[in-house]
């Protein structure tokens, strides 16, 4: 993670664990032998996009997309020319039926983290075709310790929990000064059990303004 972000010092701890040191070896082992995504370029871009000072969302994903083309290091995005996979599909109709806000022509993210939401996975890195292959070698640790420099900050933060894993993390957040807002997830195989109709835009606009806290604007220009 580059030293110009002002994470750096809030998570420069665990760079000297020794979990952290394992962590790595395991990650270059795989990338040695296996396609794993994102590339090393991308695996801390949600840090570097939104800094600490402007996080007032995070939105909790939990491995990065592991198809050729599609991880980024931002949860549930992909960059333009990528086809929109059928969780962020999901997602878009549900913004649309919350706010009015038209699906775009792309599945990037990026116009979300320039304004403060924070798009995290648990894990940050993925072997191609293998879901969860990369899950608890390390990354929980560490994205756990995300989560509670987010929860230190003393304004209002809104945590966007979508699905059992992220839903897991509700221990780690102070709901005395945060809000949770959590659903079932936006995949094809658990959307209708809740994730639809659940208002995650709005309801994270009311809570931020209520809070003296500026709204997104969820548009997603066109590319």
């Amino acid at each position: 993670m580059a030293a110009k972000t002002d994470w750096n010092p809030l998570l420069r701890a665990e760079f000297e664990k020794p979990y952290w040191g394992e962590l790595q070896r395991f990650v270059a082992e795989e990338r040695a032998h296996h396609q794993v995504f994102p590339p090393p370029e991308d695996v801390f871009a949600a840090l570097h996009q939104t800094p600490f000072a402007e996080v007032e969302v995070l939105i909790l994903g939990q491995d990065p997309y592991h198809g050729p083309g599609q991880a980024h290091g931002l949860c549930f995005s992909v960059r333009p020319g990528v086809p929109v996979p059928p969780s962020l599909r999901n997602i878009f109709i549900e913004l649309e039926a919350d706010l009015g806000v038209t699906a775009p022509n792309h599945g990037c993210l990026d116009a979300w983290t320039r304004q403060g939401v924070l798009l995290l996975n648990t894990s940050l890195t993925v072997r191609a075709h293998q879901a969860a292959s990369h899950q608890r070698r390390g990354w929980e640790t560490f994205t756990d310790e995300v989560i509670k420099a987010v929860d230190a900050k003393p304004e209002r933060v809104v945590f966007i929990l979508w699905g059992a894993a992220a839903r897991k993390k509700k221990a780690l957040i102070d709901t005395s000064r945060h809000v949770i807002i959590e659903s079932a997830h936006p995949s094809p195989l658990s959307a209708h059990n809740g994730f639809f109709g659940s208002r995650p835009f709005s309801r994270t606009n009311e809570a931020l303004v209520a809070a003296g806290r500026d709204p997104i604007d969820w548009t997603i220009p066109p590319r």
